[in-house]
C-alpha cells in the first residue's frame, strides 16, 4: 500500500513573529484561500495515497495539529508525537517503523508540511511517479524543483539535466546551501535542481538504509513502533535525512519538477503566495502604503499599520509582537528568536 508521511515538527522561526512554538509556520492560514500549509500538504498525501496519511510532530504541539486538522474538516489523520525535536532522520525513522509494522511493503511519499504549491496536479502526478518507481525497482529518491532563481535558502541537487521533467534520472550529487554567487554559476549551468526535502522510498528500503548508517536510529524507532520506551528518543542524533542517508546511500534518483513550488522559508516568500498590487506591495490585514514600493505588510486583530517613505521592507504585528525588518534580511529573523532565548523571554517564542 501506498503512504503519505507529513513532517509537522518545525517551529518556523523566519516567520515569528506570527509563528511560534505554540503556532508554527505550517499552523498558519498563509494559502492563498485562507487554509494552513499543513492542511495543503495533507489534502497532497490524500490525493497519492488516500486515507493513509501520518503526521509526525512535535508531543507539544499534538493538540494544536489536531484542532487545525478538525477545523479543515481532516480530523481524521494519524497523528505520531515525538518525544522531541531530532531532525528528519529519526522523524521519518519513526513513521517507517510504524507503518512498516502493520504494512511491511509500504511504499512512502514524505512531504514537509510548510510548503506552498501552485500546480497542486502537477505535484501529485510527479509524486505518483516517484512511489510508482520506489515500487517498481526499490529505489531511494527525492523531488527536485527546476529553480527559477538563484535562491541561497535552498539545498541543490546535481544532476546532468535541470531541463528534464517527470522523469526519473540519477543524483549526482548533494550540494549544500550556496553563497549568491555560486547559486548564479547553478542556476546558469542548468545541471542543479533545488532540494524540496520530498521523498519516495519503501518502507523496507529506508529502514535498512538507517541499519547501516543510522543504527542506534533505526534500533529505537523499531522499538518504540513496538510499544517500546520512548524515552530513548532522546539519546539519538539529531541529523537530516539528507545528511544521514541521502548524501550516502547508492544509486539515489529525482524526478524534476516545475510545478510552483517555494518553502515559504521567509516572510519575503508572502508575495509568491498572496500577490503583489501596484506598488510591489503585499498587504495581509489592514495596511496602507505610501510614497513606498516592495514591502510586505502582515498585521492581525483589526490592527492598522501604515508606512510613509519606505520601501523594500517588512512590517509585521502578530500578537503581542512587532517585527520591523529590510526585506532583503528577511532571512535573519530567527537571529530574534534566538535573542529572545538568549535573553529569557520565552513569552514571545
Amino acid at each position: 500500500m501506498r503512504h503519505a508521511v507529513i513532517l509537522a515538527g518545525g517551529s518556523g522561526t523566519r516567520l515569528w513573529p506570527a509563528s511560534r512554538r505554540a503556532r508554527p509556520k505550517q499552523l498558519l492560514p498563509l494559502e492563498p484561500d485562507g487554509s494552513s500549509l499543513l492542511a495543503a500538504a495533507v489534502r497532497r498525501g490524500q490525493a497519492v495515497a488516500g486515507a493513509r496519511v501520518v503526521i509526525v510532530t512535535a508531543a507539544d504541539q499534538l493538540e494544536a495539529t489536531r484542532t487545525n486538522l478538525v477545523h479543515h474538516g481532516l480530523g481524521d489523520v494519524e497523528l505520531l508525537g515525538e518525544p522531541m525535536g531530532r531532525n528528519t532522520a529519526a522523524a521519518i525513522g519513526l513513521a517507517a517503523a510504524t507503518i512498516a509494522r502493520r504494512d511491511p511493503d509500504a511504499a512512502l511519499v514524505v512531504l514537509p508540511a510548510d510548503q506552498h504549491v501552485v500546480d497542486e496536479a502537477g505535484l501529485i502526478q510527479v509524486l505518483e511517479l516517484g512511489l510508482a518507481e520506489a515500487e517498481r525497482a526499490d529505489v531511494i529518491g527525492t523531488i527536485g524543483i527546476t529553480p527559477t532563481r538563484p535562491d541561497t535558502g535552498f539545498g541543490y541537487l546535481e544532476v546532468a539535466d535541470a531541463k528534464t521533467t517527470n522523469r526519473v534520472i540519477p543524483v549526482l550529487c548533494f550540494v549544500e546551501k550556496p553563497d549568491r554567487e555560486r547559486a548564479q554559476t547553478y542556476l546558469a549551468s542548468g545541471r542543479y535542481l533545488w532540494n524540496a526535502g520530498m521523498f519516495f522510498v519503501t518502507a523496507r528500503r529506508l529502514l535498512a538504509e538507517l541499519d547501516l548508517r543510522l543504527p542506534a536510529t533505526a534500533a529505537v524507532v523499531r522499538s518504540i513502533a513496538d510499544g517500546g520506551d520512548p524515552g530513548a528518543y532522546a539519546q539519538l542524533a539529531s541529523i537530516s535525512i539528507d545528511h544521514a542517508v541521502m548524501e550516502k546511500a547508492t544509486g539515489v534518483v529525482t524526478i524534476p519538477a516545475s510545478v510552483g513550488w517555494d518553502d515559504v522559508g521567509s516572510w519575503a516568500a508572502l508575495p509568491a503566495l498572496l500577490g503583489v498590487d501596484d506598488g510591489g506591495n503585499t498587504i495581509s490585514g489592514q495596511g496602507i502604503v505610501i510614497d513606498g514600493h516592495d514591502n510586505v505588510i502582515v498585521t492581525d486583530d483589526g490592527v492598522l499599520i501604515a508606512t510613509v517613505g519606505l520601501s523594500d521592507v517588512v512590517v509585521v504585528k502578530s500578537g503581542d509582537a512587532i517585527l520591523v525588518i529590510k526585506r532583503e534580511q528577511a532571512q535573519d529573523v530567527r537571529k530574534v528568536v534566538e535573542a529572545l532565548s538568549a535573553l529569557g523571554l520565552t513569552r514571545y517564542q
